[in-house]
């Protein structure tokens, strides 16, 4: 019988290897999605399969060490007996990629919202490259002027890496705009855990009675910033108020 050669073998071992890696990027991708889709269901937000490649991406890109923080200056910290009430900070002109959702509950639009984002990061856009986690990722709300409920159009927006800014790739999909917000001074007070729209109108009551002159800011509108991603269980918040223009 022929032997084998030390160059045949080489090659079987290399495409068994292959195989196996391939094997195990497959086996990872499927769990991943599993989870997803089963916080999906709680959140009643079905995750489609096509999300399993942005959802492994984003998965392996999401160290501390990658993400890259929005910049801000903070202008004033308000503390009582040690503990910080609110910070207050100033943001400078920057572009967001933003989507608008209109969904049942604030939960599924910030979920449905998060995935189309997590798609446009994950190269579905004019470069074809991963774009890189920036955090906080935020979300815009709107009240009724007396603050005692949310209406159901929330807007979810991903800040472009300091890289991009001055040309952000285009998005795949046509329900991402790419938007310049001008400079901006919030009130910030952090919160964890589940944001719906029982803990945000707590939140916004919160920070409401702690601010000194809470007219100086926008009545009806605010922002959640998120650190963590929709499926995280204790997730990292902040409410921030808007000051007037």
């Amino acid at each position: 019988m022929a032997e084998e050669s030390p160059d045949s073998a080489y090659h079987s071992n290399g495409s068994s290897l292959e195989e196996e890696a391939e094997r195990m990027e497959d086996e990872e991708q499927e769990r991943l999605l599993s989870y997803w889709q089963s916080v999906g269901r709680g959140h009643q937000v079905d995750v489609p399969r096509d999300m399993a490649e942005p959802i492994q991406q984003l998965t392996r890109n999401n160290n501390p060490q990658e993400r890259q923080s929005i910049p801000f200056t903070v202008i004033q910290r308000k503390e009582k007996l040690g503990d910080l009430l609110y910070e207050k900070r100033q943001y400078g002109k920057a572009k967001w990629a933003c989507i608008k959702m209109k969904e049942k509950q604030y939960e599924q639009s910030i979920c449905l919202g998060f995935m189309k984002l997590m798609r446009y990061i994950c190269e579905q856009n004019s470069s074809g490259l991963y774009l890189g986690i920036t955090v906080p990722i935020v979300t815009i709300v709107h009240t009724n002027e007396s603050q005692s409920e949310m209406t159901q159009s929330v807007t979810v927006a991903y800040y472009l890496p300091e890289a991009l800014q001055e040309e952000p790739p285009q998005p795949f999909d046509d329900d991402i705009v790419i938007e310049e917000w001008p400079s901006t001074i919030v009130y910030s007070r952090s919160f964890r855990g589940i944001t719906n729209e029982d803990s945000i109108m707590r939140e916004i009551s919160l920070l409401a009675e702690i601010l000194e002159s809470p007219e100086l800011c926008l009545q009806d509108t605010f922002i959640i910033a998120g650190y963590t991603n929709p499926a995280a269980a204790n997730r990292i918040n902040e409410i921030w108020f808007l000051q007037r223009p």
